[in-house]
């Protein structure tokens, strides 16, 4: 199923609200004091909009604001085979592989950013900043 929400809201303008509810405000200009909205951009894998139906294949129900998604299915057989790939390929720690899989997989599916694998990431960071101790 997948729900009529209404306009979509801008975080900014969110984050403002939940200041000022708070009985606070927003830093500048005649509130040097107010509260700091920092923009610190999107990190790898962060969208600016959520995606709530891979096609846009829907049909209404008896409520106006619920909606019905024809989504594509796999049939068991293909799904525990993909499962099995996805689960070797998580052991393998090999994330490009995972995502070749889920390309596969899922249709329609478009990654919209490039592989970045924060557990490798991460691991690199802590051997190059354990190897600059003394």
């Amino acid at each position: 199923f997948v729900l009529d929400m209404g306009q979509s809201v801008k975080i900014t303008s969110l984050a403002e609200r939940m200041i000022k509810l708070m009985g606070c405000e927003v830093k500048g200009g005649d509130f040097p004091d107010g509260i700091e909205i920092a923009y610190s951009g999107l990190r790898p894998g962060e969208k600016l909009y959520e995606e709530l139906l891979i096609g846009d294949d829907v049909i209404g129900t008896e409520h106006a604001k619920i909606m019905r998604a024809q989504e594509e299915l796999l049939l068991p057989e293909e799904l525990e085979r993909i499962l099995h790939a996805l689960s070797d390929v998580a052991d393998r720690g090999d994330s490009e592989a995972g995502r070749d899989l889920l390309k596969q997989a899922v249709k329609g599916f478009k990654p919209s950013s490039p592989d970045v694998d924060w557990l490798v990431k991460t691991s690199q960071s802590n051997i190059k900043s354990s190897s600059n101790v003394h």
